[in-house]
């Protein structure tokens, strides 16, 4: 299929069973692993083969949006300057995962179906928020296609974190599975878990994105009390890249 724009006839979304949703994220998507996810939505596209039982053409299934509640209690909190709003009406857009070869404008059009169908399922929410990752190379082009308001990189995070590796040649490990593993990701309690030396590399601060799916009056609310200013979209982002070796004396940690 060219990689031309999508025919937005052909795509619709639908909820889907959850099992299945974690399967196409855990095969697929980067991060090999299912999110907090309150509503799977699958995204299917009709192609122009007949069905094989029914008087109708095919649909597949290309893709799922998981959006799932906000795994901080703060949330809120970091948005609003007052709790106008409680944790239960906002979500998170936790996973996207859609096939190549369906128009290069898919993805944005998979949002933009997903708000239409919040608003018209999912009526108690009124916010969404997502984040994009620089270390995937994503500055979230897919949410400034569809106007979501840009709140800047790094400014929500409360503290750094770190992949791990113990050898030179080893695959960085996510600090969440350093947190898994080692049962904390500090430095100071790494050197009695590991004993020996490592390589920390910071992780970079991810963008964040805020949509409003309230009416029109509660949108204009949202906007006087948001505690952050709108910021300009970022283009061509780039990660400065931090690793620091941590020498550890074996003798100081043997007992």
């Amino acid at each position: 299929m060219e990689t031309t724009y999508v025919d937005k006839s052909r795509v619709s979304i639908r909820p889907i069973y959850k099992p299945l949703a974690k399967d196409i994220i855990e095969k697929n998507h980067y991060s090999g692993r299912l999110s907090s996810c309150r509503y799977p939505l699958g995204i299917f596209y009709k192609t122009d083969n007949p069905h094989q039982f029914f008087d109708e053409t095919e649909e597949k299934l290309i893709g799922v949006a998981c959006y799932g509640f906000p795994v901080g209690r703060r949330v809120v909190g970091s948005i609003f300057k007052e709790e106008i709003i409680e944790n239960k009406n906002v979500l998170e857009l936790t996973r996207l995962f859609i096939h190549d070869g369906y128009g290069k404008n898919i993805e944005s059009l998979a949002i933009s179906l997903s708000f239409k169908w919040m608003k018209q399922y999912a009526k108690n929410i009124k916010v969404l928020i997502s984040y994009a990752d620089p270390e995937q190379s994503h500055d979230g082009a897919i949410y400034q296609a569809t106007n979501w308001i840009y709140q800047g990189c790094g400014d929500f995070q409360l503290a750094p974190t770190y992949s791990l590796k113990v050898k030179e040649d080893d695959d960085w490990m996510h600090s969440r599975s350093v947190y898994s593993k080692y049962g904390s990701a500090a430095p100071k309690n790494l050197i009695k878990a590991i004993g020996q030396d490592f390589w920390l590399k910071k992780e970079a601060s991810k963008h964040r994105y805020i949509y409003f799916l309230g009416s029109k009056k509660e949108n204009r609310n949202f906007h006087k009390m948001m505690k952050h200013p709108v910021m300009n979209y970022p283009k061509n982002y780039k990660h400065d890249v931090e690793i620091t070796k941590i020498e550890v004396d074996n003798n100081k940690w043997k007992n």
